[in-house]
């Protein structure tokens, strides 16, 4: 993670292949960028003190609530409400952007399993 130089989003993607393992790419006032392949379901989850905002560059990524999915294409953002249980998913593998607090675990309130991310994974 380098401020103040310029990112490529596409090289920085290329970098890595694994699902469900967010690296950092850059970080600003408190809050994380991380840049995560995803394909298959996420856990269902919540996070008690923080939003989540997720951008997809590549694909089509799906976030579902427990009364509703929300279907997002290439350059479409949603913002998760703190406390909102939500869990994640791609049938085809999708590039996400996330945006959150730096403390966040990937999996808030879930049990930590296979896809609670490894803390301060740059790429």
């Amino acid at each position: 993670m380098t401020t103040g130089a310029t990112i490529d989003l596409a090289s920085k993607f290329a970098a890595f292949s694994d699902h469900w393992r967010p690296r950092f790419a850059a970080q600003l006032n408190g809050q994380d960028l991380r840049l995560v392949k995803v394909q298959g379901l996420f856990p269902w989850h919540s996070h008690a003190d923080a939003e989540e905002m997720f951008l997809v560059w590549r694909g089509v990524f799906r976030v579902e609530f427990r009364d509703r999915i929300e279907t997002l294409h290439p350059g479409q953002f949603i913002v998760v409400p703190r406390g909102v249980e939500h869990r994640t998913g791609a049938d085809e593998e999708a590039e996400v952007l996330i945006f959150e607090p730096s403390e966040v675990i990937n999996t808030g309130d879930a049990e930590v399993s296979e896809f609670t991310a490894p803390q301060g994974q740059t790429i």
